[in-house]
């Protein structure tokens, strides 16, 4: 796979995993600690693919590794609302395990890219 596939393949997946989240969020119980929480798991990994995205748009490396950086840091912000919602009890499935599993590998790609164009 070329580059610019491998660029493309990456923006999906992250657009995929905000996709996911908005499905969740729509599934989450209609009380106020759901709501906040998901809220807040939205914003999170809706700014993952958006600023992936965004990176993939820099005009130096300096704004590339500050748009990267970013998309590692809502990653992992995601994974931190994701573990609330379970650990909390508030939503506990399969489909919160896959995204928690998703968020990660996420968070582990992005600071390597991170790791990689800093060298």
């Amino acid at each position: 796979m070329d580059r610019i596939n491998k660029i493309e393949a990456f923006k999906n997946r992250t657009k995929l995993f905000a996709l996911a989240v908005i499905q969740l969020f729509q599934n989450l119980p209609k009380t106020e600690e759901a709501r906040i929480i998901g809220k807040q798991l939205l914003r999170s990994a809706t700014s993952v693919a958006a600023n992936y995205r965004a990176a993939c748009r820099a005009r130096s490396d300096a704004e590339f590794f500050s748009k990267i950086s970013i998309v590692v840091e809502e990653a992992d912000e995601s994974i931190f609302w994701l573990e609330l919602l379970q650990e909390s009890g508030i939503y506990n499935s399969e489909s919160v395990d896959l995204l928690l599993k998703e968020a990660e590998e996420l968070v582990k790609i992005t600071n390597t890219i991170r790791h990689n164009r800093k060298k």
